[in-house]
């Protein structure tokens, strides 16, 4: 079995609203839904990224944030899945990629 890491992005905030509490409750019992359907392949559930953190580098190591971006990694998560197109149908049935902006990045983890 092969792994894979996700990597959730979206779109800088901007002029968006936050949900509402009814459309927070659809967007969990969707993220439940999938996360049972899809519990085989899910080994490590990851998470959410904050959004500060440090860079290392040869020359010392700065506050983020790392690079001015249009996009935000928000989170990741590590998927176990027989071939890169199990591991696409696991990303595209996700709610995070239903999100108007938000992609999930899909990266096989090598061993050699």
């Amino acid at each position: 079995m092969k792994k894979f890491l996700f990597i959730q992005r979206s779109q800088r905030g901007g002029e968006r609203q936050p949900p509402s509490p009814a459309q927070m409750q659809e967007m969990f019992a969707a993220f439940n839904a999938w996360k049972e359907k899809f519990k085989a392949n899910i080994v490590d559930m990851g998470g959410k990224l904050s959004s500060s953190g440090k860079v290392c580098s040869a020359s010392g190591v700065t506050d983020g944030p790392f690079v001015e971006s249009k996009e935000i990694v928000g989170g990741f998560m590590i998927v176990a899945a027989e071939s890169y197109e199990r591991a696409l149908e696991v990303a595209r049935e996700s709610p995070g990629v239903m999100m108007p902006g938000s992609t999930v990045e899909i990266r096989e983890i090598t061993t050699s």
